[in-house]
């Protein structure tokens, strides 16, 4: 769920602003890029307004500051989403999860859930998939960290999140059913996975948080944003010669320090991969039953269980029975994440289909080397391969960055 935290400032190396922040974990960059663009919700640019306002000037430092020490914690807006990735139509609506591995069944259960219930149409796992492409509309409410709700607007329908403490609902109009799940108390040491960049908050602050030493930072112009004053944030990748990611633009509001918009645009050119904005908001505070939620008679119910438990309850690593932790490969936006799955490319009944060849042979490209053979998938941003013997290797990377990592590890 949202969670409104500015990031941390980051202090300047750089003459007229930019880039160290506080020693941020540098595997993290290409984490933040793919969770904003692939893995979680990628949103789209408010509407601006027409004309640019005129507002003091600030370096990059001084709006890395504010952005830092605002105590905005409330928020009650509407975003539009939109994701170009450059994936087959065919792979809308969480169909990749399964091609890798992920996603349904990968915990033994469908979705990936390890506690029950992600069969459900309402369970968040598999439905906020679905926007990984196109263009959406969410009506986004927030007070805290510990209360979000986010409903995704449809021409006949809704779906609903809401969390509340260490409650967490979903509800779908169209099928008329919820789905519940009992979280960690706010002091947990593990975030919850529905924890999702669904604002332009979430965005920036991941993504400033990794680009520590690794990216300049600059001021670059003002703009309208939801009918806020805001300054513009430029984010452009260092040293970084094999990364996909070309520069991220960040609108600040400039009275409360609020990220309003976020724009991350691929080197290769072209339209946004990821843009995220408002196109209304205020930072009211909301009504508390906003973030109550309770089944209207008749709807149908599935239990979720206790996150805390099946965390403790479930066997092998921390991410679940058939996935080990990722190992990095480098660092910076040029870093690669390396996962050990249960086998190589998926076939028969695993590939979801009788059409899946085709679909993957579409989709990626077979590829070889001294690490064996493997295919390639792409996107506009985020590409990956996976070999015969069941290495993964991730990233905002060019094929031939996947490819080098994997010959290497193989000598």
């Amino acid at each position: 769920m949202a969670r409104i935290r500015p990031a941390r400032h980051p202090e300047s190396d750089e003459p007229g602003g930019g880039g160290r922040g506080r020693k941020a974990v540098r595997y993290a960059v290409p984490a933040a890029v793919a969770g904003v663009a692939a893995a979680t919700i990628s949103l789209v640019p408010a509407i601006a307004d027409t004309g640019d306002p005129t507002l003091p000037p600030l370096t990059a430092e001084q709006l890395l500051t504010k952005i830092a020490a605002s105590d905005t914690r409330t928020v009650d807006g509407t975003v539009r989403i939109s994701t170009d990735l450059g994936l087959p139509a065919a792979l809308s609506g969480g169909a990749t999860s399964g091609l890798f591995g992920g996603g349904p069944g990968a915990a033994g259960k469908p979705g990936g859930d390890g506690g029950g219930g992600a069969d459900s149409p309402a369970a968040p796992q598999s439905r906020l998939t679905r926007l990984l492409s196109g263009t959406h509309r969410l009506h986004v409410t927030a007070d805290g960290p510990d209360r979000q709700k986010v409903s995704v607007i449809e021409p006949a329908a809704e779906y609903s999140v809401i969390h509340n403490g260490t409650e967490l609902w979903a509800y779908d109009s169209a099928s008329d059913q919820a789905y519940h799940r009992t979280l960690p108390r706010p002091d947990h040491d593990r975030r919850v996975p529905q924890d999702l960049a669904v604002t332009p908050q979430d965005a920036a602050r991941r993504v400033l948080e990794a680009a520590d030493g690794t990216a300049s930072v600059t001021v670059d112009g003002t703009a309208r944003v939801a009918g806020h004053s805001a300054y513009e944030l430029l984010v452009r990748p260092r040293h970084a010669d094999a990364t996909t990611v070309g520069a991220i633009r960040i609108a600040v509001d400039a009275k409360t320090g609020v990220p309003l918009k976020f724009t991350l645009t691929p080197k290769g050119g072209g339209k946004a991969v990821v843009d995220i904005g408002y196109t209304k908001v205020s930072f009211a505070k909301p009504a508390a039953s906003t973030f109550i939620f309770k089944p209207p008679k008749g709807v149908k119910v599935t239990e979720g269980g206790s996150l805390a438990k099946a965390d403790h309850e479930r066997p092998g690593t921390q991410m679940n029975s058939t996935r080990q932790k990722p190992t990095v490969l480098g660092e910076g936006w040029d870093s690669i994440a390396v996962v050990k799955t249960p086998g190589g490319l998926p076939t028969g009944q695993d590939r979801n289909g009788e059409g899946a060849d085709s679909l993957l042979n579409s989709f990626g490209s077979p590829v070889t080397g001294a690490f064996g053979s493997g295919t390639v998938f792409h996107t506009r941003l985020v590409n990956a391969l996976l070999t015969d013997k069941g290495t993964l290797y991730v990233g905002a990377v060019t094929q031939s960055a996947l490819t080098d990592a994997a010959n290497a590890a193989a000598k």
